[in-house]
């Protein structure tokens, strides 16, 4: 929650900005975060964090996989029982009466 509260609150600030500054301000603000984005510090960073995500989605792909696959033989049989073909209400009298013919006759 608090993060995204942030999110917005940064969101609202750049946009008060950007209104009051005009294209030369915002030019000026879009050079400094590219700056500070490509700063030795940032990039080492977003590195480390980069690796870190490397290393924890490689220990689950086989799970992950498993998982999808279930999920996606579940969903097929669910598609399968709702296409059966239910039986007319002529062919379940015709059941019910072990004959094999329907009830209604012309």
């Amino acid at each position: 929650m608090r993060g995204k509260l942030l999110f917005v609150a940064g969101a609202a600030v750049g946009y008060v900005l950007g209104a009051r500054a005009g294209r030369e301000r915002y030019d000026q603000l879009k050079a400094a975060a590219a700056k500070a984005w490509e700063s030795p510090a940032v990039q080492k960073q977003v590195h480390a964090a980069e690796d870190f995500v490397s290393r924890k989605v490689g220990e689950f792909p086989e799970t992950v996989y498993i998982t999808v696959k279930k999920l996606v033989v579940q969903a097929n049989s669910r598609r399968r029982e709702a296409r059966a073909p239910y039986p007319s209400p002529a062919a379940e009298a015709a059941i019910r009466a072990g004959d094999g013919r329907s009830d209604t006759s012309s």
